[in-house]
């Protein structure tokens, strides 16, 4: 099979601006890059967002650790990944006013566009601000060339008043991207097809004051209400990841959630209510 061609042109960033790539916002928003448009040596995914329900096209397992952290944050409004720095024109200026090589394809030697790994709309009091943030391996950041780029990056974003910031793996809490790792593929009530809302409402009545009694293993208690509900091994198991993914279950996402051990709630909000346990803080 030939190879894709990904050689960055003049022709490529016209047909890029006509798909209406670095547009829009929430579901509409469309990635200026994305992962069929890189090498990324298995590294890139495309990750379904709970805020956009879109399709999120993420370029390195560091991007996609931080995705996971910005779409569980409620301060987070909306997540738009490998954002153009548009027009080329201006990056080209600061990187001549810094006495810098413009970013280039290797191939044709043209200037290509960059872009910022995430540009996040949050929630601040009243109103809404944005931030950009570069995602890199703590060692890039020993080469001069990465920092040269990310000056670049930097100023073109101080001229829009846009905080910016790079952001490392030293940032990103290891447990709590494990555990929203779990609970990914258990967020949409289709993942739990052919269950409806009525049977996992069911299913938690069984589950809530098992797990509340905080004195057996969490798999225990799913396989009891499996065997007593008539159902498939492991599914109250996944409509436990639904719940917490759901928030209807508060669980403290800084410690492992481990199946074969107790789960702790702090809170619960289901059926229409709301009860907050004893120790939340």
């Amino acid at each position: 099979m030939a190879k894709r061609n990904r050689s960055t042109n003049q022709q490529k960033v016209e047909q890029r601006l006509k798909e209406r790539r670095g547009s829009g916002r929430g579901a509409k928003y469309q990635p200026w890059l994305q992962i069929q448009d890189v090498p990324s040596q298995g590294l890139a995914s495309r990750v379904k967002g709970w805020k956009t329900g879109r399709d999120h096209h993420l370029l390195s397992q560091l991007e996609t650790s931080y995705f996971y952290v910005l779409d569980w944050s409620q301060s987070v409004l909306d997540i738009r990944e490998q954002f153009p720095l548009l027009p080329l024109e201006e990056t080209q200026q600061i990187a001549e006013q810094c006495e810098y090589i413009h970013p280039t394809d290797p191939q044709t030697q043209q200037s290509v566009v960059m872009t910022t790994d995430f540009l996040i709309t949050l929630k601040q009091s009243d109103h809404e601000i944005e931030k950009a943030r570069a995602i890199k391996p703590v060692a890039d950041l020993q080469s001069q060339r990465t920092l040269e780029k990310l000056e670049i990056e930097r100023l073109y974003w101080k001229r829009r008043n846009i905080d910016w910031g790079v952001v490392t793996e030293k940032e990103i809490p290891k447990t709590f991207v494990e555990n929203l790792k779990w609970l990914r593929s258990c967020y949409w009530l289709n993942d739990l097809a052919p269950l409806n809302q009525d049977d996992i409402t069911r299913i938690e009545a069984v589950l809530t004051p098992q797990v509340l009694q905080e004195k057996t293993a969490l798999t225990r208690i799913t396989n009891t209400c499996d065997d007593q509900l008539g159902l498939s091994p492991g599914v109250s198991l996944s409509v436990v990841r639904y719940l917490i993914a759901n928030r209807r279950w508060q669980v403290d996402m800084s410690h492992r959630i481990q199946p074969s051990r107790v789960l702790t709630l702090l809170s619960i909000s289901s059926a229409g209510s709301y009860q907050e346990l004893g120790g939340v803080g």
